[in-house]
């Protein structure tokens, strides 16, 4: 549609192995790049150096290390040696270590460079090392880059972030880029500037920058090192290494720091061009500085006002943009501020660059004011909190500068931008949330706690549980201090013991030390110890510095905590183990054990450890997917018609694969089989919908369809483009989101176009919101931010509804401008999952919301078009991205988009069959409507109405559709049920009130009401019941398509009969008495036995009865409760009872469930129904 593939030979590795052209890259993967690129520019000069990396993984450089260890081939070939650190500090010390080598002994190369890595809180951590490296200085043709991530929106920090304070302490020149481009150059500058000066360099990189992914020019000659003439103490300068750190001979070094090192890199910066004024005329007077991303947003800020360069000329608007905000470059500070009347420091969080340039330019006699997070007034400009948007920069600018200008008012921009303050959303919309994983151990070890207790939270993934768990866990430290807090606040307070959580990875950080600070002090606090071989919230790297379990009991044990106890989700697993490798007074329990557990270690005095040993489950199910996991064989199925829709699986398993679906018979549960972990968890309770299949290893499942349609004769769309796109993408970590985006960038890049993305993931690889900005580019020159800015997106791609309906992703929208592709598929959140009071906000509501603020819209059902055409619903943003193509309004070929799919070298079948779906879709509107979809779970029944049950229903006189439809479905029921009198009681009842509302009310809403309730209160699910719905067609069908005719299925149950055993020793470990019994499928016939003694319901003879009485008893009384209210009222709805008898005729939809569940929800039927009627 839009350019012609023009780059034939790409290849995924250009990246890091093309010399001349151009690349496209993240920004994690540039830092991996410029590794190779300063090895190659150390060769070029005939230096043979190596380097060593170390740091700590954090966002926004959390998976710095995974691409370092995916590259080792290639780094090994540029002499770069990964050594992860323990923690932040000792990587750092590692570093340090590497500068010294060549004073403590001949080298192998010709010099030693180094890279650390680590986010903000590591900087703080670190702060002491950096400050000896900076005094000892760097080796011989050495050099050191300091690699500092930054979370300003802290979006996956306890805390927002600002690095350059603490650089700035430890006396290192900062350098800032502001895309992959400058990685890869001001990367070069960094390590030439270390090298001479002896510091080592600041490296600031933000979220927007890690998480970037753009196009970059390299050459091996794009840079090159100017070294500057500066002399020192009268003599040509160089650096003196002093490793003598100690008292006085520490001083002269101090000195040199100061009068010789940063002057040195004030004079590289200046030889180099580092800084550079970007817009500059004659008569200018007013000066603007920035520096990095925020650069970035100044120059989005005056290109959205259509303030071009010209009219920059024209209003005497200078920029200087700063590639080195530490220490300030006086000759250009001097060129800069020459002729202006004042100069205004934009810049992200406190004042920084601005307190520098102030005491810059203090004595100068002609100096302009200076402003930033200030106006002359001393009235607020520039927030120093939050993030700082080109948005808000262009609202700031504009306020300030229009008029000054007489720029032509009103402004697009800022009418655009007041539209958008101005929407008023018609309701309270959900939020999609961050969320422990499918199968996920923090379900079990952090979320699991006695009634009434509570523990603090701890770093990583279990912070969630702060906010997914009522309140059971709280309030956080920094990484390492886990439990010190508790040893704090403990004398002073009533509570008397505490929990805390921490993961084995921050334990083996610096958590330990906590431990003995706690053990030290005879505190009573217990320490929860996930031990998961992973630091999952990074990217599951295995934990540096770890020991192996048994090995760590022997540890805790020596550390002088009392007792230590192991729970697992598989105790067999330790058969294989020696005895006298444990700590001999370990005990280990099934992880169904972890509650009573938890109160036994609370009674033990001083400091307990619970270590809950099972694997991380996103780290699991990559190494399943790589063969480097065995597979479970068994998959879980749920029988939708014995389903109550409790969510007490929910709660047992707090599992997202566990979701809620709408049924004519009210809310169901299914599980989600392509993000299932087969954990398992889901299988407590006594619910017995649950069925566990072996798949047939047979070809007898379900066959997935053809597209049914010749992809290459679709119509090419309308280009609706000028050659440029910004699309907008909104979903759910974990569905390949972020592939999607890069995909879309690479095809844009095999193009020729520039490429600015941007993936803002947060914590949201844990089931939360993810949004990906994509800008295409034909203008190769232009310079922009990262993100798509407010009522800005041309396309709005909603793969998730309630991520496209949050008011801050809404405000991308434009009436005029932006088309929307909707996917309409209802995914639940955790929240829906472990509540059956938490519902899907309607659906229709939150896609209006869409359409009213865009342009023009597509509407489709992603998730359930990818099931049924690829039994996966990893293809439904494919689906997407082609109904997007077809509108015409992404800037791009088809045959681009389909290459870089292929490059991406993934399913790549499946993934381009879904973008030509999409294409159809929207190329052919009515064959979408000839499709009749597959859902996964699916009990498909349809009314059977036979002479008996049509004379019944034919009992209402002129019911309408939707009550017609109602009887139709659940009076043939109840005749299997029970029989025909018991259906045609059902009937009578729906009758009378049908009549009595018919007098005063056009619609049947009582009635209809009546009849859903009533049948569930008269259908009750006894285990005659299940077993009839056990046997239904319709679930062999479904079992049969979904896993294979051949499929070995056992029926989940947990008699009552069995249940009573549960607390005599002995007896309680026959199997069936603490968790459920697996029968085969021979057990059809024992339901076939048990269906046929339906007619002893109710009466003496019911033997099963006898094990469940009270549930037996309360079903009856509440409905004898339900017909009696009704009756006694139904004569008073023209007297103001009418909205009342509504709300109550719904209150059976609270009692769901089985056993106890079922008990406490009627419980809560009781409670509401009293506050409506009184009997």
């Amino acid at each position: 549609m839009s350019g012609d593939v023009v780059r034939n030979n790409f290849d995924l590795n250009d990246k890091y192995t093309l010399l001349d052209g151009k690349i496209v890259l993240s920004g994690i993967q540039a830092l991996v790049r410029l590794l190779l690129d300063q090895h190659r520019f150390d060769l070029i000069a005939g230096l043979n150096t190596a380097t060593l990396v170390s740091g700590y993984r954090g966002s926004p450089v959390g998976v710095l290390d995974i691409n370092l260890i995916k590259n080792r081939r290639i780094l090994d070939e540029h002499n770069v040696k990964f050594i992860p650190g323990v923690n932040e500090d000792l990587g750092a010390t590692l570093i340090y270590g590497s500068q010294m080598a060549n004073m403590v002994s001949e080298l192998q190369y010709d010099g030693v460079l180094g890279m650390w890595y680590g986010k903000a809180p590591g900087v703080d951590r670190s702060g002491d090392i950096f400050r000896h490296a900076n005094f000892l200085g760097v080796g011989k043709n050495g050099g050191v880059l300091t690699v500092a991530g930054d979370d300003p929106s802290c979006k996956s920090s306890t805390l927002p972030s600002q690095s350059e304070p603490a650089l700035f302490d430890a006396m290192m020149p900062i350098f800032y880029p502001g895309n992959v481009q400058e990685i890869l150059d001001l990367g070069l500058y960094a390590y030439g500037m270390s090298r001479f000066t002896g510091l080592w360099s600041g490296f600031k990189i933000v979220t927007d920058i890690a998480d970037g992914f753009g196009s970059a020019f390299v050459h091996p000659n794009r840079i090159s090192i100017t070294v500057p003439d500066f002399t020192y103490d009268g003599k040509p300068w160089a650096h003196i290494q002093n490793a003598k750190l100690v008292g006085h001979h520490s001083l002269p070094t101090e000195k040199e720091i100061h009068l010789g090192r940063i002057q040195a890199a004030k004079h590289f910066a200046s030889a180099n061009k580092i800084n550079k004024i970007v817009v500059k005329s004659e008569n200018d007077t007013i000066g603007i500085v920035t520096s990095g991303k925020t650069y970035y947003d100044v120059m989005e800020a005056f290109d959205s006002l259509g303030w071009t360069h010209d009219c920059l000329n024209k209003y005497g608007i200078r920029i200087l943009k700063l590639g080195l905000t530490y220490p300030l470059e006086p000759s250009i500070i001097q060129e800069f501020s020459k002729g202006l009347d004042e100069i205004t420091v934009i810049e992200e969080k406190r004042s920084f660059i601005e307190m520098l340039l102030k005491e810059e330019m203090y004595n100068n006699p002609d100096k302009p004011i200076i402003l930033g997070k200030l106006d002359e007034n001393n009235n607020p400009l520039f927030p120093g909190y939050g993030e700082l948007t080109a948005d808000i920069i262009s609202r700031i600018i504009f306020d300030r500068y229009s008029k000054k200008f007489n720029v032509d008012t009103p402004n697009t921009k800022i009418n655009i931008l007041s539209e958008i303050d101005n929407r008023v959303y018609a309701q309270s919309l959900s939020n999609r949330s961050m969320y422990f994983c499918s199968g996920c151990p923090h379900n079990t070890s952090t979320i699991k706690m006695p009634e009434g207790d509570s523990a603090f939270g701890g770093i990583g993934c279990h912070l969630m549980a702060m906010f997914v768990d009522d309140g059971k866990a709280f309030g956080t430290t920094h990484m390492g201090g886990e439990g010190a807090q508790w040893v704090g606040m403990e004398p002073f307070i009533k509570k008397e013991h505490m929990f805390q959580n921490v993961g084995d990875g921050t334990f083996f950080h610096s958590g330990s030390l906590a431990l003995r600070q706690a053990v030290a002090s005879n505190s009573h606090l217990t320490y929860k110890i996930l031990y998961n071989r992973a630091v999952a919230m990074t990217g599951a790297q295995e934990p540096d510095g770890g020991l192996d379990l048994p090995e760590l009991t022997k540890y805790l044990k020596s550390e002088g905590v009392k007792k230590i106890i192991v729970t697992t989700d598989d105790p067999s697993a330790y058969d294989s183990i020696k005895q006298s490798r444990w700590d001999k007074d370990t005990e280990i329990f099934h992880r169904d054990e972890i509650v009573s557990v938890q109160k036994k270690l609370k009674s033990i005095k001083g400091v307990t450890v619970l270590i809950h040993d099972q694997a991380c489950a996103a780290n699991l199910r990559r190494l399943r997917k790589r063969g480097k996991a065995p597979e479970p064989k068994e998959r879980i199925f749920i029988n939708e018609a014995v389903c109550e829709g409790c969510g007490d699986c929910g709660v047992k398993s707090n599992c997202l694969s566990v979701q809620p679906v709408k049924t004519e018979f009210g809310r169901k549960t299914q599980i989600d089989q392509p993000s299932c972990n087969k954990d398992y968890s889901c299988l407590e309770g006594n619910c017995p919908s649950f069925v566990k299949v072996i798949p047939s290893d047979k070809n007898d499942k379900r066959q997935l369809p053809d597209l049914g349609f010749d992809s290459s004769r679709l119509p090419s769309p309308k280009d609706l483009t000028n050659g440029s796109s910004n699309i907008f993408m909104l979903g759910i970590g974990g569905t390949g989101v972020v592939t999607v985006n890069q995909i879309v960038a690479t095809a844009a890049f095999l193009e020729n176009k520039k490429v600015v993305a941007l993936d803002q993931t947060g914590l949201s690889q844990k089931g939360g919101s993810v949004v990906s900005h994509l800008k295409i580019l034909s203008d190769l020159d232009k310079e922009c931010s990262s993100r798509v800015s407010n009522g800005e997106s041309d396309v709005y791609l909603v793969f998730d509804l309630l991520t496209g309906t949050n008011p801050v992703n809404l405000s991308r929208l434009h009436k005029k401008r932006s088309m929307s592709v909707i996917s309409t598929s209802e995914i639940p959140t955790g929240d829906m999952v472990r509540s059956t009071k938490k519902e899907y906000p309607d659906s229709t509501h939150l896609i209006d919301l869409i359409k009213e603020f865009s342009k023009e819209n597509i509407l489709l059902n992603a998730t359930e078009l990818s099931e049924h055409f690829f039994d996966s619903n990893m293809q439904a943003n494919f689906i997407v991205i082609g109904a997007a193509y077809q509108s015409g309004y992404v800037a791009l070929n088809a045959d681009s988009i389909l290459e870089a799919i292929r490059i991406n070298g993934v399913v790549v079948k499946k993934n381009q069959d879904a973008f030509n779906l999409g294409r159809k879709i929207v190329a052919d509107p009515n064959w979408l409507q000839s499709l009749s979809l597959y859902r996964s779970g699916n009990i498909d029944v349809k009314p059977e109405l036979d002479d008996i049950s049509q004379s019944l229903i034919n009992k209402i006189k002129k019911p309408d559709d939707e009550l017609k439809q109602i009887l139709e479905f659940r009076v043939p029921e109840l005749v299997d049920y029970q029989n025909v009198q018991y259906a045609e009681e059902y009937i009578n009842f729906v009758k009378e009130i049908h009549a009595v509302e018919k007098r005063e009310h056009s619609s049947p809403s009582l009635t209809k009401n009546v009849a859903r309730y009533l049948y569930k209160l008269m259908a009750v699910k006894d285990e005659y019941e299940v077993a009839r719905l056990s046997l239904k067609a319709e679930l062999n069908t479904a079992l049969n398509q979904e896993f294979g005719k051949s499929a070995k299925i056992y029926y989940m149950l947990h008699p009552p009969f069995l249940k009573m055993f549960k607390d005599i020793p002995l007896l309680n470990k026959i199997p069936g008495v603490k968790s459920k019994l697996a029968l085969p499928r021979w057990f059809k016939y024992g339901y076939m036995v048990l269906k046929r003694f339906k007619f002893v319901r109710g009466t003496k003879f019911d033997f099963m009865a006898w094990f469940s009485s009270d549930v037996r008893k309360t079903d009856k009384e509440i409905l004898h409760h339900y017909k009696t209210i009704l009756t006694n009222n139904i004569n008073g709805i023209s007297n103001g009872k009418y909205e009342d008898l509504l709300k109550f005729s719904e209150l059976p939809d609270l009692v769901r469930g089985y056993e106890e569940v079922r008990l406490a929800t009627v419980e809560t039927y009781y409670k509401e129904a009293d506050r409506l009627f009184k009997m």
